[in-house]
Protein backbone atom coordinates (compact mmCIF):
# COMPACT_ATOMS: atom_id res chain seq x y z
CA UNK A 1 0.00 0.00 0.00
CA UNK A 2 -0.21 2.33 -2.03
CA UNK A 3 -0.47 1.76 -5.53
CA UNK A 4 0.56 5.01 -6.92
CA UNK A 5 2.93 6.65 -5.15
CA UNK A 6 6.39 9.26 -5.19
CA UNK A 7 9.91 8.81 -4.02
CA UNK A 8 9.97 12.73 -2.77
CA UNK A 9 6.63 14.32 -2.05
CA UNK A 10 8.50 17.73 -2.52
CA UNK A 11 8.62 17.61 -6.41
CA UNK A 12 5.04 17.80 -6.64
CA UNK A 13 2.74 20.95 -6.66
CA UNK A 14 1.59 21.84 -2.87
CA UNK A 15 -1.06 22.50 -0.90
CA UNK A 16 -0.88 25.64 0.46
CA UNK A 17 -1.73 25.89 4.34
CA UNK A 18 -5.18 27.62 5.40
CA UNK A 19 -3.84 31.48 5.84
CA UNK A 20 -5.80 33.97 7.67
CA UNK A 21 -8.54 33.10 11.06
CA UNK A 22 -10.26 30.10 9.41
CA UNK A 23 -12.68 27.95 11.74
CA UNK A 24 -11.27 24.56 12.48
CA UNK A 25 -13.50 21.45 11.56
CA UNK A 26 -14.11 19.73 15.46
CA UNK A 27 -14.39 15.98 16.02
CA UNK A 28 -18.15 15.27 16.59
CA UNK A 29 -17.47 11.50 16.47
CA UNK A 30 -14.73 8.59 16.24
CA UNK A 31 -16.64 5.13 15.17
CA UNK A 32 -15.11 1.25 14.52
CA UNK A 33 -16.32 -0.13 11.47
CA UNK A 34 -17.82 -3.50 11.89
CA UNK A 35 -16.03 -6.46 10.00
CA UNK A 36 -18.33 -8.13 8.02
CA UNK A 37 -18.42 -10.54 4.30
CA UNK A 38 -19.86 -9.34 0.71
CA UNK A 39 -20.63 -11.00 -1.64
CA UNK A 40 -19.56 -13.94 -2.50
CA UNK A 41 -17.63 -14.00 1.17
CA UNK A 42 -14.86 -11.57 0.89
CA UNK A 43 -14.12 -9.61 4.10
CA UNK A 44 -15.14 -5.83 4.31
CA UNK A 45 -15.43 -3.32 6.68
CA UNK A 46 -18.60 -1.36 6.96
CA UNK A 47 -16.80 2.13 7.32
CA UNK A 48 -19.99 4.23 8.10
CA UNK A 49 -22.01 1.61 9.65
CA UNK A 50 -23.31 3.62 12.65
CA UNK A 51 -23.14 7.32 11.48
CA UNK A 52 -26.41 9.50 11.53
CA UNK A 53 -27.19 9.71 7.51
CA UNK A 54 -27.08 13.74 8.18
CA UNK A 55 -23.17 13.55 8.73
CA UNK A 56 -23.23 11.29 5.25
CA UNK A 57 -25.11 12.88 2.86
CA UNK A 58 -24.63 12.43 0.14
CA UNK A 59 -22.69 9.87 1.18
CA UNK A 60 -24.68 6.32 1.55
CA UNK A 61 -22.00 4.07 2.41
CA UNK A 62 -18.73 2.85 2.18
CA UNK A 63 -17.18 -0.71 2.35
CA UNK A 64 -12.91 -1.13 2.96
CA UNK A 65 -12.52 -4.34 0.54
CA UNK A 66 -9.66 -6.49 2.37
CA UNK A 67 -6.67 -5.97 3.32
CA UNK A 68 -6.98 -9.79 2.89
CA UNK A 69 -3.57 -11.81 1.55
CA UNK A 70 -6.04 -14.23 -0.82
CA UNK A 71 -4.14 -17.98 -0.96
CA UNK A 72 -4.83 -19.90 -4.30
CA UNK A 73 -8.37 -20.63 -4.67
CA UNK A 74 -9.75 -18.23 -2.43
CA UNK A 75 -9.98 -14.65 -4.41
CA UNK A 76 -13.90 -14.08 -4.47
CA UNK A 77 -16.18 -11.24 -5.85
CA UNK A 78 -20.14 -10.96 -5.98
CA UNK A 79 -22.55 -12.57 -8.10
CA UNK A 80 -24.32 -10.85 -10.53
CA UNK A 81 -27.04 -7.80 -8.76
CA UNK A 82 -29.22 -4.76 -9.73
CA UNK A 83 -28.10 -0.82 -8.56
CA UNK A 84 -30.66 2.10 -9.11
CA UNK A 85 -30.47 5.43 -7.74
CA UNK A 86 -26.88 6.15 -6.89
CA UNK A 87 -23.12 6.12 -7.96
CA UNK A 88 -20.29 3.21 -6.75
CA UNK A 89 -16.53 4.38 -6.90
CA UNK A 90 -14.48 1.92 -6.54
CA UNK A 91 -11.05 2.52 -6.01
CA UNK A 92 -8.41 -0.18 -5.90
CA UNK A 93 -5.11 -0.11 -3.88
CA UNK A 94 -4.07 -3.62 -4.46
CA UNK A 95 -4.92 -6.34 -6.62
CA UNK A 96 -7.51 -6.21 -9.55
CA UNK A 97 -11.24 -6.45 -10.31
CA UNK A 98 -13.16 -7.26 -13.28
CA UNK A 99 -16.58 -5.05 -13.73
CA UNK A 100 -19.06 -5.98 -15.92
CA UNK A 101 -22.74 -4.86 -16.46
CA UNK A 102 -25.80 -5.61 -18.04
CA UNK A 103 -25.16 -2.46 -20.56
CA UNK A 104 -21.67 -3.65 -21.67
CA UNK A 105 -19.78 -1.74 -19.94
CA UNK A 106 -17.09 -2.48 -17.30
CA UNK A 107 -13.97 -3.29 -17.53
CA UNK A 108 -10.18 -4.30 -15.44
CA UNK A 109 -9.13 -2.15 -12.70
CA UNK A 110 -5.52 -2.47 -10.75
CA UNK A 111 -4.24 -1.00 -8.03
CA UNK A 112 -4.64 2.78 -8.02
CA UNK A 113 -7.11 3.10 -10.38
CA UNK A 114 -10.76 4.47 -9.28
CA UNK A 115 -13.74 3.19 -11.41
CA UNK A 116 -17.29 5.18 -11.24
CA UNK A 117 -20.36 3.62 -12.47
CA UNK A 118 -23.12 5.70 -12.45
CA UNK A 119 -26.08 3.20 -11.75
CA UNK A 120 -28.55 5.90 -12.50
CA UNK A 121 -32.40 4.37 -14.08
CA UNK A 122 -30.40 0.66 -13.42
CA UNK A 123 -28.59 -2.11 -14.88
CA UNK A 124 -27.06 -5.58 -13.47
CA UNK A 125 -22.99 -5.87 -12.53
CA UNK A 126 -21.11 -8.14 -11.04
CA UNK A 127 -17.51 -7.32 -9.65
CA UNK A 128 -15.13 -10.68 -9.49
CA UNK A 129 -10.98 -11.62 -9.61
CA UNK A 130 -9.41 -12.27 -12.78
CA UNK A 131 -8.92 -16.26 -13.43
CA UNK A 132 -5.03 -15.52 -12.76
CA UNK A 133 -5.32 -13.80 -9.28
CA UNK A 134 -7.84 -16.54 -8.61
CA UNK A 135 -5.33 -19.15 -9.53
CA UNK A 136 -2.06 -17.30 -7.86
CA UNK A 137 -3.56 -16.10 -4.86
CA UNK A 138 -2.36 -12.40 -3.60
CA UNK A 139 -3.10 -9.38 -2.39
CA UNK A 140 -6.31 -7.35 -2.35
CA UNK A 141 -7.51 -4.24 -0.98
CA UNK A 142 -9.65 -1.22 -1.81
CA UNK A 143 -12.97 1.09 -1.00
CA UNK A 144 -16.20 1.15 -2.10
CA UNK A 145 -18.07 4.19 -1.87
CA UNK A 146 -21.63 4.67 -2.33
CA UNK A 147 -22.71 7.86 -3.69
CA UNK A 148 -26.29 9.21 -3.75
CA UNK A 149 -28.25 11.23 -6.77
CA UNK A 150 -30.43 14.29 -6.54
CA UNK A 151 -33.83 12.97 -7.38
CA UNK A 152 -33.73 15.34 -10.72
CA UNK A 153 -31.28 12.97 -11.71
CA UNK A 154 -32.04 9.19 -10.36
CA UNK A 155 -33.45 7.60 -13.63
CA UNK A 156 -30.64 9.31 -15.62
CA UNK A 157 -28.89 6.41 -18.46
CA UNK A 158 -26.28 4.65 -16.89
CA UNK A 159 -22.80 5.04 -17.03
CA UNK A 160 -18.88 4.43 -16.30
CA UNK A 161 -15.75 7.16 -16.16
CA UNK A 162 -12.63 4.39 -16.08
CA UNK A 163 -9.81 6.54 -13.78
CA UNK A 164 -6.05 4.98 -14.12
CA UNK A 165 -4.01 5.31 -11.42
CA UNK A 166 -1.76 7.82 -13.72
CA UNK A 167 -4.36 10.05 -13.77
CA UNK A 168 -5.24 11.00 -10.27
CA UNK A 169 -3.95 14.75 -9.37
CA UNK A 170 -0.59 14.24 -7.02
CA UNK A 171 -0.22 16.85 -4.41
CA UNK A 172 2.01 17.77 -1.30
CA UNK A 173 1.27 19.45 2.12
CA UNK A 174 2.75 22.14 2.26
CA UNK A 175 5.88 20.55 4.45
CA UNK A 176 6.15 17.47 2.09
CA UNK A 177 5.04 15.51 5.05
CA UNK A 178 2.37 14.43 3.74
CA UNK A 179 1.26 12.86 -0.31
CA UNK A 180 -2.46 13.72 -1.15
CA UNK A 181 -3.97 11.63 -3.66
CA UNK A 182 -6.61 14.00 -5.63
CA UNK A 183 -9.16 11.23 -7.13
CA UNK A 184 -12.29 13.74 -7.11
CA UNK A 185 -13.11 17.38 -6.88
CA UNK A 186 -10.93 20.43 -5.68
CA UNK A 187 -8.33 21.31 -3.27
CA UNK A 188 -6.50 24.44 -3.03
CA UNK A 189 -7.08 25.00 -6.93
CA UNK A 190 -6.25 21.33 -8.16
CA UNK A 191 -8.97 19.24 -9.41
CA UNK A 192 -9.03 15.66 -9.90
CA UNK A 193 -10.37 13.33 -12.71
CA UNK A 194 -13.37 11.88 -11.30
CA UNK A 195 -16.61 13.74 -12.10
CA UNK A 196 -20.32 13.19 -10.00
CA UNK A 197 -23.99 14.58 -10.06
CA UNK A 198 -23.08 15.90 -6.53
CA UNK A 199 -20.28 18.04 -5.93
CA UNK A 200 -17.55 16.00 -3.67
CA UNK A 201 -13.80 15.53 -2.71
CA UNK A 202 -12.53 12.56 -2.51
CA UNK A 203 -8.40 12.33 -1.23
CA UNK A 204 -6.34 9.50 -0.11
CA UNK A 205 -3.74 10.75 1.81
CA UNK A 206 -0.70 9.32 2.85
CA UNK A 207 0.68 11.32 5.82
CA UNK A 208 4.19 10.61 7.10
CA UNK A 209 5.26 9.79 11.04
CA UNK A 210 4.58 12.55 12.97
CA UNK A 211 3.54 15.26 10.22
CA UNK A 212 0.23 17.16 10.61
CA UNK A 213 -1.97 17.82 7.47
CA UNK A 214 -4.18 20.71 7.72
CA UNK A 215 -6.30 21.58 4.37
CA UNK A 216 -8.77 24.02 3.54
CA UNK A 217 -12.24 22.37 3.36
CA UNK A 218 -15.26 24.03 1.76
CA UNK A 219 -17.92 25.52 4.42
CA UNK A 220 -20.90 23.90 2.58
CA UNK A 221 -19.66 20.77 2.37
CA UNK A 222 -19.57 17.76 4.96
CA UNK A 223 -16.32 15.81 6.13
CA UNK A 224 -15.34 12.86 6.97
CA UNK A 225 -12.21 10.78 7.34
CA UNK A 226 -11.07 7.09 7.76
CA UNK A 227 -8.55 4.97 8.57
CA UNK A 228 -7.02 2.93 6.09
CA UNK A 229 -3.81 2.02 8.30
CA UNK A 230 -1.88 3.33 11.06
CA UNK A 231 -2.98 5.68 13.76
CA UNK A 232 -3.03 9.28 14.62
CA UNK A 233 -5.38 12.11 15.25
CA UNK A 234 -8.22 14.35 13.96
CA UNK A 235 -8.92 17.94 15.11
CA UNK A 236 -7.80 21.23 16.34
CA UNK A 237 -4.81 21.14 17.92
CA UNK A 238 -5.47 20.37 22.13
CA UNK A 239 -9.13 18.87 21.73
CA UNK A 240 -8.09 16.70 19.16
CA UNK A 241 -9.46 12.74 18.97
CA UNK A 242 -7.39 9.43 18.46
CA UNK A 243 -7.91 6.96 15.64
CA UNK A 244 -6.85 3.82 13.47
CA UNK A 245 -7.26 1.53 10.86
CA UNK A 246 -10.68 0.79 10.84
CA UNK A 247 -12.41 3.74 12.20
CA UNK A 248 -13.99 7.09 10.52
CA UNK A 249 -14.33 10.38 11.79
CA UNK A 250 -17.02 12.73 11.38
CA UNK A 251 -16.17 16.51 12.01
CA UNK A 252 -17.89 19.20 12.54
CA UNK A 253 -18.84 22.82 10.57
CA UNK A 254 -15.64 24.93 9.49
CA UNK A 255 -13.30 26.14 6.58
CA UNK A 256 -9.89 23.75 7.53
CA UNK A 257 -9.54 19.79 8.60
CA UNK A 258 -6.47 18.50 10.50
CA UNK A 259 -4.95 15.28 10.84
CA UNK A 260 -1.55 14.43 12.13
CA UNK A 261 -0.07 10.95 12.07
CA UNK A 262 1.36 9.15 15.43
CA UNK A 263 5.30 9.26 15.46
CA UNK A 264 4.71 5.48 15.87
CA UNK A 265 3.34 3.71 13.00
CA UNK A 266 2.55 0.04 11.91
CA UNK A 267 5.61 -1.88 10.58
CA UNK A 268 3.02 -2.85 7.89
CA UNK A 269 2.50 0.64 6.61
CA UNK A 270 4.89 3.24 6.97
CA UNK A 271 2.40 5.75 6.93
CA UNK A 272 -0.95 6.93 8.25
CA UNK A 273 -3.20 6.16 5.24
CA UNK A 274 -6.51 7.97 5.74
CA UNK A 275 -9.23 8.72 3.25
CA UNK A 276 -10.53 11.97 3.51
CA UNK A 277 -14.42 12.82 1.62
CA UNK A 278 -16.86 15.75 1.30
CA UNK A 279 -19.68 16.44 -0.29
CA UNK A 280 -22.59 19.35 -0.34
CA UNK A 281 -25.60 17.48 1.02
CA UNK A 282 -28.49 16.87 -1.50
CA UNK A 283 -30.89 17.18 1.82
CA UNK A 284 -33.66 14.97 0.28
CA UNK A 285 -35.41 11.97 1.74
CA UNK A 286 -33.14 8.92 1.22
CA UNK A 287 -34.48 5.13 1.21
CA UNK A 288 -32.48 2.51 0.72
CA UNK A 289 -33.46 -1.41 0.25
CA UNK A 290 -30.42 -3.28 -0.29
CA UNK A 291 -29.10 -2.06 -4.35
CA UNK A 292 -31.88 0.22 -4.75
CA UNK A 293 -31.27 3.78 -3.46
CA UNK A 294 -34.39 6.31 -3.76
CA UNK A 295 -36.15 8.55 -2.50
CA UNK A 296 -39.59 6.98 -0.86
CA UNK A 297 -40.86 3.41 -0.63
CA UNK A 298 -42.93 3.46 -4.01
CA UNK A 299 -39.71 4.02 -5.95
CA UNK A 300 -38.10 1.58 -4.04
CA UNK A 301 -41.11 -0.76 -4.98
CA UNK A 302 -41.32 -0.07 -8.24
CA UNK A 303 -37.06 -0.65 -8.41
CA UNK A 304 -37.82 -4.08 -6.94
CA UNK A 305 -40.92 -4.92 -9.56
CA UNK A 306 -38.50 -3.14 -12.55
CA UNK A 307 -35.84 -6.06 -11.42
CA UNK A 308 -37.76 -8.97 -11.34
CA UNK A 309 -39.25 -7.97 -14.82
CA UNK A 310 -35.87 -7.70 -16.24
CA UNK A 311 -36.48 -3.77 -17.08
CA UNK A 312 -32.85 -3.01 -15.39
CA UNK A 313 -31.22 -5.97 -18.39
CA UNK A 314 -30.88 -9.34 -18.96
CA UNK A 315 -26.96 -11.32 -18.07
CA UNK A 316 -25.22 -11.22 -21.15
CA UNK A 317 -24.57 -14.47 -22.97
CA UNK A 318 -21.64 -16.22 -20.97
CA UNK A 319 -21.76 -14.05 -18.22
Amino acid sequence: MPAVTVENPLTLPRVAAPAGEKEARAVLAVTTAPSGFEGEGFPVRRAFMGIDYRYLDPFIMMDQMGEVEYQPGEPKGTPWHPHRGFETVTYLIDGTFVHQDSHGGGGVINGGDTQWMTAGSGLLHIEAPPEALVVSGGLFHGLQLWVNLPRADKMIPPKYQDIGGDRLKLLASEDGGALLRLIAGELDGHRGPGSTHTPITMIHASIGPGAELTLPWRADFNALAYGLAGRGTAGPAGSDSPFRTGQAVVFGHGETLTIRADESQESRSPNFEVVLLGGAPIREPMMQYGPFVMNNRAELAQAFEDFQAGRLGTIPAGG
